[in-house]
């Protein structure tokens, strides 16, 4: 039995294609979903027009963008203070994997979301909230890791009213340990369009993928090796 069905849950839905399949799976338990984008100054804005695509075709409760202008307090490449690191492989990409923090690391980002999710959450009265967060296919943020999520959740529960008042938060992160590939496999068996999703770090004016981006590498790969076709527009 699903103790959970029917109950509310946080989605932080970024449009790409890691969250859109976190949002299916939290779907699939049975959640009533409210999902959760930001428009934090990003450089592909693109994707918060695929996240609400995303949020209607897959029936969410509701959608919610929130404004978070990280452009002003910060510098990465995503948020146009720095070029982003452009390849022609994974291999040519700096450094191992995880090894070295690219210029797209937005700082602090994923602390200022979860926190902001845990707000939303306290407001709909919702005790679990669904991150898209990945630790082997990714680019080496370091807060997309384990123990970031074990940190983050123990912080939240003891600096909230929900927490301390015995309804604790529980952050899943469904999809930490599996492979680009897996994640594509698991989300088509439950029917998630990803040509409704964007991943590229740096579209152009129409919108389509650069190609050559960490991002679309590791999409592009992903696809591969999960044998299954790629319907992502790249110029």
């Amino acid at each position: 039995m699903n103790t959970r069905a029917n109950t509310p849950a946080i989605v932080l839905l970024s449009g790409g294609l890691d969250s859109a399949t976190v949002c299916a799976m939290a779907l699939e338990k049975g959640h009533r979903v409210y999902a959760l984008s930001f428009n934090y100054g990003q450089r592909h804005g693109i994707e918060l027009i695929a996240a609400a695509k995303l949020a209607h075709v897959m029936g969410v409760e509701d959608h919610m963008i929130a404004d978070l202008d990280l452009a002003k307090v910060t510098r990465s490449a995503l948020t146009g203070q720095l070029e982003v690191p452009k390849h022609d492989s994974i291999e040519d990409m700096s450094g191992d994997i995880g090894d070295k923090i690219p210029d797209t690391y937005v700082p602090a980002r994923n602390i200022l979301f979860i926190t902001i999710a845990a707000a939303r959450a306290e407001a709909v009265g919702a005790s679990d909230i669904y991150l898209g967060i990945n630790a082997l296919d990714y680019s080496g943020y370091p807060d997309c890791r384990p123990e970031f999520i074990e940190a983050m959740q123990h912080t939240l529960n003891v600096g909230t009213k929900q927490g301390v008042e015995g309804n604790p938060f529980t952050l899943h992160a469904p999809l930490i340990h599996m492979t680009k590939a897996e994640i594509i496999r698991e989300g088509t068996r439950l029917g998630v369009d990803y040509s409704l999703t964007r991943s590229c770090y740096d579209p152009d004016e129409n919108g389509l993928a650069c190609g050559h981006c960490d991002s679309c590498l590791l999409r592009k790969r992903g696809f591969t090796r999960a044998g299954i076709p790629d319907p992502t527009q790249y110029a």
